[in-house]
């Protein structure tokens, strides 16, 4: 029988945890192509389909805290193996559903299992990988898989949608869960022991999950239910003092779920800011460009994918090797605040789109900054976010980082895209032509996200230089 050497196997390993997180990063984009097709088949009427994206995003938001901090007191192996479970049978529940009910319960319980993998994967990848040129490579890989799994998700879904039906989206991930299931239960290294049960931290955990699932439940029928609502408003206050009411429980508490002083420590605290301010960045950067491409430029669904392959090129090349490179003769500092930089003139370029825009003249280049931004940006930020904590807090630290990225690019994309209507309404209303119109309210947003790259890219300045 043919043995693996302890070096290869962490690698493989490697590679079978990037796959699982793939299946997670790609079902954050992959249903919106696909939203036409399951509108029709299941007689959703607008405002229920949208609980098809929302449903996920609740569960996946609300529950990655926990989810890390789980993986701290059970086991990251565990945590990861059942996260991955659930994942993968609920994306059969979704592929074979025939209601609007069955669709949308099983999509809350793939954010769910989503939440827990995303959580544990980075702790288990910090834990394989403990020399600083390994583990910079490692999180290369990582990031990339983070960083280009959205847009690969565009091109995947118009394919599968169009060669056989929406059902499809969901049933590819059977093959690939069982499939990562089973090469982790032989590669992953057993748990060792973890925190005590006694330890557990219930009311904590309570109130930072409601307060987490209320915030993105408001966020994302913002635009809907209106900023300024009563419902939206009450929701945001409720989830403020839910977050209250955790930091009281955490001072007191012998055994705090998020021991509040990891936040002293520096570059945690700046690279979670800096994680926000970029995902409130890349977010709108992906969402409202597709909408450009589709709706200013009359791509197809598969043409906008294809659009956004130059940025998936540039970033793998950067993510899986000269990125480590970087950071092994730079350390974080430089890289991040650099990629940073590069994303926000990238943006600057996308706030200046034309109506009748040429994809090699007006599109291709920002494409291609934003993909150098990311691969160069995106391995530091996660390293500074992990160094620096104890092995016990890893699923702790990948929970908040994660955390970050999420809620950052909930609420920066809400906040852009009804900034970009409320520009779209002004400018129809001053007599602007619809099209234009259309196209003034994406240039605002694109302006705004590459201030929103550019402050990531000052505050990253700050961090403690480290290799």
């Amino acid at each position: 029988m043919l043995k693996i050497n302890e070096h290869n196997k962490h690698w493989l390993t490697l590679i079978v945890l990037c796959l699982g997180e793939l299946m997670i990063v790609l079902d954050t984009t992959i249903v919106n192509v696909a939203l036409p097709s399951i509108r029709t088949d299941l007689a959703f009427n607008e405002t229920s389909l949208v609980w098809v994206v929302n449903a996920y995003m609740l569960t996946f938001g609300g529950f990655l805290l926990l989810g890390g901090r789980l993986g701290d007191f059970y086991g990251h192996r565990k945590a990861f193996l059942v996260g991955l479970t659930l994942f993968t049978v609920a994306s059969l529940a979704c592929g074979l559903a025939n209601s609007q009910a069955i669709l949308i319960i099983a999509r809350a319980i793939q954010g769910l299992g989503g939440a827990v993998v995303s959580a544990v994967a980075l702790s288990l990848i910090m834990d394989l990988f403990a020399q600083p040129d390994e583990r910079a490579k490692a999180m290369g890989v990582y990031g990339f898989v983070c960083a280009g799994g959205g847009s690969i998700g565009v091109l995947l879904g118009g394919l599968l949608t169009s060669a056989f039906s929406w059902h499809w989206i969901f049933l590819v991930n059977l093959p690939i869960g069982i499939a990562v299931f089973f090469l982790c239960m032989k590669l992953l290294p057993r748990d060792q022991t973890q925190t005590e049960a006694t330890s557990h931290d219930v009311g904590g955990a309570l109130t930072i999950t409601a307060s987490l699932m209320l915030a993105v439940y408001a966020i994302v029928n913002g635009n809907e239910a209106g900023w300024t609502s009563t419902q939206t408003m009450s929701l945001l206050l409720t989830s403020v003092a839910l977050l209250i009411a955790f930091i009281f429980i955490e001072q007191r508490v012998k055994h705090p779920l998020i021991p509040l002083g990891i936040f002293r420590l520096r570059n945690l605290a700046i690279a979670n800011i800096a994680a926000i301010l970029w995902a409130a960045a890349m977010f709108a950067w992906f969402f409202i460009s597709a909408l450009y491409m589709q709706s200013v430029l009359g791509y197809s669904a598969l043409q906008v994918g294809l659009a956004f392959l130059p940025a998936n090129v540039i970033m793998a090349v950067f993510s899986l090797g000269i990125s480590a490179k970087l950071i092994m003769r730079f350390g974080i500092k430089i890289p991040l605040a650099s990629g940073l930089f590069m994303a926000a003139i990238g943006l600057a370029l996308f706030a200046r789109m034309p109506v009748a825009g040429n994809f090699v003249v007006d599109v291709l280049p920002g494409m291609l900054l934003l993909g150098l931004g990311a691969g160069v940006a995106f391995n530091p930020m996660l390293l500074a976010a992990m160094n620096d904590v104890k092995p016990s807090e890893s699923g702790l630290a990948s929970g908040v980082i994660n955390t970050s990225f999420m809620m950052g690019g909930a609420l920066g994309l809400a906040i852009l895209a009804s900034l970009a209507a409320m520009q779209t309404r002004h400018l129809a209303s001053e007599g602007v032509i619809p099209i234009s119109a259309l196209n003034g309210g994406y240039q605002l947003a694109f302006a705004l996200a590459a201030l929103f790259a550019l402050a990531g890219a000052v505050l990253s300045v700050f961090l403690t230089a480290k290799k």
